[in-house]
């Protein structure tokens, strides 16, 4: 215990020393201290002194600080709800990336967590890593039986690190929070809370495993997707076997010209998969990023890497679509009372104040012919009257937000002229069938127009 008290001590003084020097270094770099310190400057290509900006101070006390604030950094990043764009571009940057373990503690591991002898468990192993992240690392294998997989191994020690620092991160929420009205309003015991539970399942292949288990049951009747196998016997907290897939990467665009796959249908087709995620499942993959998706040969998606997952509850689900609801009727009132359920509120909100802003957000987005609406800018502007107003957007749906944009990005990689309001035109027919409760005629709900109808039918097809 005392060991313990000593590190959590040695370690909150070298965190406090990091973010110190680059307050200093902010605070300060205007007054040209870079003369004597370098603080809060940078060199440039012409060698001369450039002015560091707040978001980069940030950035760079996150890559000081180490594994656990990377990875809330790179949360953050994706928080448009908390933070300004200059400081999401700038949290985007940080790479989770580390030099791979020698090759002698890669197998200490495997013989600690699947047994002895390593090649009665794999054929073949790949002692040079696929990829080394700050909490694990990615190997190639292949099973006695000639099937190819790939490794997933945790780091020795990342556990203990990551908790000390997570330690140290809610002792010091706590007492700000108690003395801080902003810090009650933007609920940030809650929020560390949120990335506490979001790092330890990182931690956790186990988890991760029971996640690839739970996509592959969601889309087991569905060829169209591939979600690999979990090697159960050859998995354990610290180690996770999965089928290895291979195929064109999502944004390898002349490589899926060369194969012929048809990108406009693709792109729709990773559309609808992720809509169906969110909707029907309650369960979606939340780290859509193009690296984490392969394109097979018939123009199945594979979908790798399920460390970071988002769900939707069915009071979640109600609220959603009582704001599709709202948007369709261009009614403000509704809308705001659609916010509330959804949790976006922390302290008491006053509709007079938000309405004129809901309002305006529908006029400039909502009016437009449905292939015009851009989803990530008017997110982007949905997200900027959520801070203006101090709203707090619960966990789910901020995950939620991120999916839809990121998946919005891959598709319009693969066809320029995708947009996801349109996808969504074309999703909601089957999801309002699939909603409806018995005995009410889905005639009686929205329903969405052509893509090239303007007014309120287009509001429709936000979800």
């Amino acid at each position: 215990m005392l060991t313990r008290g000593v590190h959590r001590s040695h370690r909150l003084l070298a965190a406090i020393a990091i973010v110190a020097r680059h307050i200093l270094g902010y605070l300060f770099g205007p007054l040209r201290l870079d003369r004597l310190t370098h603080f809060g400057h940078r060199r440039s290509r012409a060698d001369q002194p450039t002015r560091v900006t707040g978001p980069e101070h940030v950035r760079l006390a996150v890559e000081e600080l180490g594994v656990a604030s990377i990875k809330i950094g790179q949360i953050l990043s994706t928080r448009t709800d908390l933070l300004t764009p200059a400081y999401q571009v700038e949290l985007a940057k940080l790479q989770d990336s580390a030099p791979p373990e020698p090759t002698a503690i890669i197998r200490d591991v495997l013989v600690t967590e699947l047994g002895p002898p390593i090649e009665t468990v794999f054929a073949v192993f790949d002692p040079q890593p696929m990829a080394a992240a700050s909490i694990g690392q990615v190997h190639a294998a292949t099973l006695p039986d000639g099937s190819e997989v790939i490794v997933k191994i945790r780091r020795p020690g990342v556990v203990e690190q990551i908790e000390l620092d997570l330690q140290i991160l809610e002792a010091t929420v706590r007492p700000i929070s108690r003395l801080s009205r902003a810090a009650r309003r933007y609920d940030l015991a809650g929020l560390a809370d949120e990335f506490a539970t979001t790092l330890r399942s990182e931690l956790d292949y186990q988890r991760e495993a029971s996640n690839v288990e739970r996509f592959a049951a969601n889309f087991a009747g569905d060829a169209s997707v591939h979600i690999p196998r979990v090697y159960r016997e050859r998995s354990t907290r610290r180690v996770l076997t999965l089928e290895r897939l291979r195929g064109l990467k999502v944004d390898d665009i002349a490589g899926l010209d060369r194969a012929g796959i048809d990108r406009p249908a693709l792109a729709q087709h990773a559309a609808t998969m992720t809509l169906r995620m969110i909707f029907e499942h309650g369960f979606f993959h939340a780290d859509p990023h193009p690296g984490n998706f392969f394109i097979e040969t018939d123009g199945r998606i594979g979908l790798i890497d399920f460390g970071m997952v988002g769900t939707v509850d069915p009071a979640t689900r109600a609220a959603l679509r009582a704001v599709l609801v709202a948007l369709v009727e261009r009614d403000t009132a509704p809308l705001v009372d659609a916010f509330v359920a959804l949790g976006m509120t922390t302290t008491p909100l006053d509709p007079n104040q938000l309405a004129p802003d809901i309002d305006n957000l529908i006029s400039r987005h909502l009016s437009l012919p449905l292939a015009e609406i851009r989803l990530g800018i008017l997110l982007r502007d949905l997200f900027a009257i959520i801070r203006r107003h101090r709203l707090r957007l619960p966990p789910n749906l901020a995950a939620l937000a991120k999916t839809l944009a990121m998946s919005e990005g891959i598709a319009a990689q693969l066809d320029p002229s995708f947009e996801m309001t349109t996808a969504i035109a074309i999703y909601l027919p089957h999801l309002l069938q699939a909603d409806a409760a018995p005995g009410e005629p889905v005639s009686e709900r929205p329903q969405p127009t052509s893509p090239e109808s303007p007014g309120p039918a287009a509001a429709g097809d936000i979800s």
